[in-house]
């Protein structure tokens, strides 16, 4: 059950190592845009915002990462601390989005539902 954590973790940092590349990156192109529904000047007067909310998502991207580095590496008690401080991180956020901006719920579930679920199977995993 702990490898199935770990690779919806993992999922999970694709995600938002995904969204680091499109709020960091691309904020201002046509297709992020339309992705986070903004207009070019909306865009244009939040792309410091946004270049900053990116690395929030690729370094919870990277604790998850490297969690799964050091348990593969037979560092299990160290790898399955980051995986779960990273995944429950990116889980509680997608929680915070959801409660905040339900019109986005979409967005909050896709945040929020690899990484709950990852951890989730990781718990079970440590107690079966």
């Amino acid at each position: 059950m702990i490898v199935v954590g770990l690779v919806l973790a993992g999922v999970a940092a694709a995600i938002h190592g995904y969204v680091f590349v499109m709020e960091s990156l691309t904020w201002t192109s046509p297709r992020t845009r339309a992705t986070f529904g903004t207009s070019p000047d909306e865009a244009a007067a939040t792309k410091e915002l946004a270049f900053n909310q990116g690395f929030y998502n690729l370094f919870l991207a990277v604790l998850v990462v490297l969690g799964i580095v050091l348990y593969a590496a037979d560092r299990q008690d160290v790898g399955l601390t980051l995986v779960v401080a990273g995944a429950g991180s990116m889980a509680a956020a997608g929680v915070v989005l959801l409660v905040s901006s339900p019109s986005k719920a979409r967005a909050a579930l896709v945040q929020l539902v690899p990484p709950a679920l990852g951890v989730l199977a990781v718990v079970v995993g440590l107690t079966a």
